[in-house]
């Protein structure tokens, strides 16, 4: 019995020392494991601010882009305006002078018809100027 009770301790103690000589081991693997998770997050990290960068540039591209954009079909609509603006004052123009040419007419054949009654748009006095049959 006391080489059972001597086995049973030394195997305890053999057990005891393999235990106290892996423990540590197996806390620089933690220790390493942490390490390396925590370096994978970083560079994790770091890519996201690169992405970020990246997309921040791409958008400020597309906004200088859009307001380019609309600055320059405001412009096209301003001249377009102008142009319709220009056309419709020339249209007035030419019927203020189309009213003017019918009002001087219209004061011709007035005072073509107190010269002469007798005178019809033709510009001849009825029964002149035309052979009768």
């Amino acid at each position: 019995m006391k080489t059972l009770l001597i086995v049973i301790i030394v195997v305890v103690v053999v057990l005891a020392i393999a235990v106290l000589t892996a423990l540590p081991r197996l806390r620089q693997r933690g220790a390493e494991r942490k390490q390396v998770e925590t370096e994978r997050k970083q560079e994790e990290a770091r890519d996201h601010l690169t992405s970020a960068r990246e997309s921040g540039a791409r958008a400020e591209a597309e906004r200088a882009t859009a307001q380019e954009q609309v600055a320059r079909a405001q412009r096209e609509r301003a001249e377009a305006d102008l142009i319709a603006s220009e056309r419709e004052r020339e249209a007035r123009e030419r019927l203020a002078v189309a009213d003017e040419h019918s009002s001087e007419s219209e004061s011709l054949r007035e005072r073509a018809a107190e010269l002469d009654p007798r005178l019809n748009e033709g510009g001849q006095t009825p029964g002149r100027g035309r052979h009768q049959s």
